[in-house]
């Protein structure tokens, strides 16, 4: 279940992550991972938040779908987005090989390392085999809260490239880097775009 102390956050700073976190066009890695789907497929933006990477995507002519468990993101994704955003937590995914593509951006660190096995396989499963994920992270060791009080997974790439691994999962290529947060701190990250199984 989402953790509701990060929900408040969220609901709370809502209007204020949107404006901080607009740009004008995609980055390079949600340019990588709609070149690597198909032409006219299939993608999930899980834990869309605003909805501007899936406004992106439409925009690009793919078919995507957005899910996040902040009823207030979804709405503000609605109103400055236009994208019609479902509500919940990861572990409302249920699909099977129904997308070409996942792209979760900074959402799944966000729940507990005791559930990312269940989670990434729950997102391998949604995906066709040879589709992609696209997963961003940030890197160190641990769980703890944020200033905000939000709650965080970290990882390292051995770590996270193990789970991926045993998730059915090969990685493509994989990024790192370090920005400013919500909470005002510099953290590091790391993005990989990976590939399923075939």
């Amino acid at each position: 279940m989402p953790d509701e102390k990060t929900l408040n956050v969220y609901a709370a700073k809502a209007d204020e992550y949107a404006k901080r976190f607009t740009t004008a066009k995609p980055d390079l890695h949600l340019a990588a991972f709609m070149l690597a789907v198909p032409k006219n497929g299939r993608v999930l933006d899980l834990g869309c938040g605003t909805g501007r990477s899936t406004a992106f995507m439409i925009k690009a002519g793919l078919r995507a779908e957005g899910l996040d468990a902040s009823a207030e993101m979804a709405d503000l994704a609605r109103k400055t987005n236009g994208v019609d955003v479902a509500v919940g937590g990861f572990e409302t995914l249920d699909a099977d090989a129904a997308y070409d593509g996942i792209y979760a951006n900074f959402s799944l660190l966000h729940a507990p390392k005791a559930e990312m096995p269940e989670h990434l396989g729950r997102v391998s499963k949604a995906i066709v085999p040879g589709g992609f994920l696209h997963i961003g992270l940030k890197t160190g060791t641990g769980e703890k809260r944020d200033a905000l009080g939000r709650f965080y997974a970290y990882y390292t790439d051995a770590e996270i490239t193990g789970l991926l691994v045993d998730a059915g999962f090969f990685v493509i290529e994989r990024s790192f880097g370090a920005d400013e947060g919500l909470d005002g701190t510099l953290a590091p990250w790391i993005i990989l775009l990976a590939g399923k199984v075939k």
